[in-house]
């Protein structure tokens, strides 16, 4: 089935598709930071990658992925139009992120990846806290 907008307008709606200041993803995470007086934490680090959050005193650096953009299959959205070109921007996606983390990783930075889905759940909330205790500060 061909794609019911034009290629221009298709461009403006993609263009609209922020990658800062996302409600579900950044913004859900500095509410949950504030909730448990998680302190110490960057946004807009110049960091290789660019991390969503990072925490410069401890070195570790936290990305929060877009299921559908990173590849998680979680609702198993793979467009069909145009399924070609998805499979391999989500696969270059994927690549970049394996990249970005080794290389981080190679310079003493803890890298946490967190999936967008991960977010919506309370239990996967606190299992957040585990995976960054030790490596932030509670007022």
């Amino acid at each position: 089935m061909a794609d019911v907008f034009t290629k221009e307008q298709r461009s403006e709606i993609m263009r609209q598709v922020k990658s800062a200041k996302n409600k579900s993803t950044e913004l859900k995470l500095i509410a949950f930071f504030k909730e448990n007086h998680i302190t110490g934490w960057r946004r807009n680090s110049k960091l290789f990658g660019k991390p969503d959050f990072t925490f410069p005193k401890h070195r570790a650096a936290i990305f929060v992925d877009g299921c559908f953009w990173h590849g998680h299959d979680c609702r198993n959205t793979r467009p069909k139009n145009n399924a070609d070109y998805w499979t391999k921007k989500r696969e270059r996606n994927i690549n970049r992120d394996k990249f970005v983390t080794q290389t981080l990783e190679n310079k003493g930075w803890t890298v946490v990846r967190i999936w967008e889905c991960e977010l919506k759940n309370q239990q996967i909330l606190e299992a957040i806290k585990l995976k960054v205790n030790g490596k932030v500060e509670r007022e």
